[in-house]
């Protein structure tokens, strides 16, 4: 018997939105600037497709600029959709790549959509005896969904993937046939492509009808056993009923290529991936390709070295499958300590700590990290403090457990902490200048936080140590906290010695050198002053204020409280005129039910659940398109969570009392 031939289609533009918008919260950035959010989920819903369903054939489809019937027969198709963005613009170019360097063939065709070209391959290829998954987020393929054919919703935000058949679309849509979700459409409308449907009717109230009369054309001629204003809606829209179900129809007849053969799965060209792969410092999906030694880095001009093949660990399977060959492990042109002339060293003696407190107040600036037991600087014990004051060359400082030893060399170091005339470089400098406060050092002087000045420099990029050191520095940096040879899950704090003095040296050894690459930065992006008049001083006053506390009046508290609760009141009183009904606001599933099945409210979207999803991006939608009662909803949520932090507020006072 042969092997089962399986079809997977990518509706290509419709993913690469998902992606974009996806992670429009939090966009991916590369050190260069560049958005790759789109790029980067595209690029993981091919490989976990890949990976967990091993097509034996696929092809990713694209729409054209080039117009369709539907814009001919109904102009304001799609109308209300905003002009692609800037970056998602950018980043078309980059995904056509990406596909062309795994030899997945990409289909267009003028004049159709990449539905029609979808819907025209999956019925070529029920003929031929393959199953086939259509790779889209877009309801509207439902239609198309057969006993051969499935609909294939890819995970967004951790909800997990979907693999919808002919069960799973009547059950969702309570019709009796696939072809019905058309009518469905027709009768409500589809907002993301702006088809009409009929005015005041939603999903269930479609569905309901639907099941009755079995088709918009059937509805329509049995309008007279209908009452009220759903009989005068549907007789007045007739026309935009039928113009819409035309709208939602998926044609399967355009004239693309159907040959099935040639989109056989192909291996990737193992070279260009690569190549992508650095070029937008995708390390985790270069390392699932490449495996565990694939390091794509950051920044510009990285080259390839090609890594010798070791026993262990081997190349995983995923990449084995992905690229047809054995492969070896590849890293970008970083250097790591092992790398990198360096002199850290252990300050153990009173003789080398009295010499090195008389080294440190020479200098105009030193860079410096603590080593604690505790995330939390008010619970740390203080464990040790590194320094380094030129490249490559760094010292620790080593506190022990003994209490007394600990006073003594905080004691020793205090004059230097607290010289004003001393600039103090670091990373994260609030957490060591708190760890410091609570153990009683207050550190002085002009502050140089590496964190600080990269999050006004690139405010969207990431911040974190490493991702600065590989950026700025082509250096990647031992893992914090990472355990010494031998050892797993082995704190800091009780590591060996020399692994603390070495992490702990090169922690400030970057700092120090991040200082260099950065400060010439602040000014280029005129920040210099921002940073040095307002963020800089802002550190020591924010350790200050949380290691004093502050008084709260209680009074004015609950007086405000009042009031909050009062303007709710006037808005819940407002919402539910909009509504036509009472309902419990703090509920989302009544908010759902009333937005979308009571008042038709259109483009809705629903969870796992099977709840509608009223989520801020949800409400402000509706807000855009004018709807009184979200922006009334939006604004009683913001009341809300006002007079809940006044009222949490008060009741920490009241507990602290």
């Amino acid at each position: 018997m042969s092997a089962e031939k399986k079809l997977f289609l990518l509706d290509g533009m419709a993913l690469v939105y998902r992606a974009h918008f996806a992670l429009i919260a939090r966009p991916i950035f590369t050190s260069k600037g560049v958005n790759t959010s789109a790029l980067y989920g595209f690029t993981q819903t091919l490989l976990d497709i890949l990976k967990t369903h091993q097509p034996t054939h696929i092809a990713v489809v694209f729409d054209t600029e080039a117009p369709t019937q539907r814009h001919k027969d109904f102009p304001a198709y799609k109308a209300q959709r905003q002009e692609m963005p800037e970056d998602l613009c950018q980043a078309l170019p980059h995904v056509c790549r990406m596909v062309e360097a795994f030899n997945i063939p990409v289909i267009t065709c003028d004049g159709w959509e990449a539905d029609d070209v979808i819907g025209t391959l999956v019925r070529c290829a029920e003929k031929e005896d393959f199953t086939s998954y259509m790779v889209t987020p877009d309801k509207d393929f439902g239609q198309l969904v057969s006993d051969k054919t499935f609909l294939y919703r890819p995970s967004r935000m951790g909800d997990g993937v979907e693999i919808l058949g002919v069960p799973q679309i009547l059950q969702k849509w309570s019709i009796q046939k696939t072809e019905q979700v058309i009518d469905l459409l027709g009768l409500w409308g589809d907002a993301s492509d702006n088809i009409p449907g009929v005015p005041g009717i939603g999903e269930k109230t479609a569905a309901k009808l639907i099941n009755q009369y079995g088709s918009v054309e059937n509805l329509l001629a049995h309008t007279a056993e209908l009452k009220g204003k759903l009989k005068e809606s549907l007789e007045a829209n007739r026309e935009q009923a039928l113009l819409s179900k035309k709208l939602a129809t998926i044609l399967c007849d355009a004239p693309c290529e159907t040959d099935l053969a040639k989109l056989q799965l192909r291996q990737p060209d193992r070279d260009k991936l690569i190549g992508l792969m650095i070029e937008f410092e995708f390390n985790s999906l270069g390392r699932r390709l490449f495996g565990e030694d694939f390091k794509a880095g950051r920044g510009s001009g990285s080259t390839v070295l090609a890594v010798e093949p070791r026993v262990e660990p081997a190349a995983s399977e995923e990449a084995e499958r992905a690229t047809g060959e054995e492969v070896s492990p590849v890293l970008a042109n970083l250097k790591t300590l092992a790398d990198v002339p360096h002199q850290y060293r252990l300050v153990a003696s009173a003789a080398d700590r009295a010499e090195l407190v008389q080294q440190l107040g020479r200098l105009k600036a030193f860079a410096f990290s603590t080593e604690t037991s505790d995330p939390d600087p008010k619970q740390a014990r203080l464990t040790g403090l590194s320094f380094a004051w030129e490249p490559h060359v760094a010292c620790y400082v080593h506190a022990g457990t003994d209490e007394k030893n600990r006073e003594t060399l905080l004691n020793l170091l205090r004059p230097v902490f607290e010289n004003a005339n001393i600039e103090k470089v670091g990373h994260d400098l609030k957490y060591d200048l708190s760890v410091l406060k609570w153990n009683g050092v207050s550190v002085t002087g002009q502050l140089f936080d590496a964190q600080l000045a990269h999050s006004l420099i690139e405010p969207d990029q990431r911040h974190n140590l490493e991702y600065l050191s590989e950026v700025y520095l082509g250096y990647t940096p031992l893992p914090i906290n990472a355990p010494a040879a031998g050892q797993t899950e082995l704190a800091l704090g009780d590591a060996p010695l020399e692994e603390v003095t070495r992490q702990s040296c090169e922690f400030a050894d970057v700092a120090w050198r991040l200082r260099e690459s950065l400060a010439p930065l602040l000014r280029e992006k005129s920040q210099e002053q921002v940073f040095y008049e307002i963020e800089a001083p802002l550190i020591p006053a924010l350790v200050e204020m949380e290691f004093q506390g502050i008084r709260l009046d209680g009074g004015a508290l609950a007086e405000f409280a009042v009031q909050l609760g009062g303007q709710m009141s006037e808005q819940e009183k407002t919402i539910y005129r909009l509504a036509g009904v009472e309902f419990n606001l703090h509920s989302p599933r009544q908010l759902g039910e009333i937005l979308f099945d009571t008042l038709g409210l259109k483009g809705g979207r629903k969870g796992k659940s099977g709840d509608w999803s009223t989520d801020l991006s949800e409400l402000e939608r509706l807000e855009r398109d004018g709807v009184p009662i979200a922006r009334m909803v939006l604004e009683w949520r913001q009341v809300a969570k006002l007079k809940s932090t006044y009222t949490d507020a008060l009741q920490q006072q009241i507990n602290a009392r």
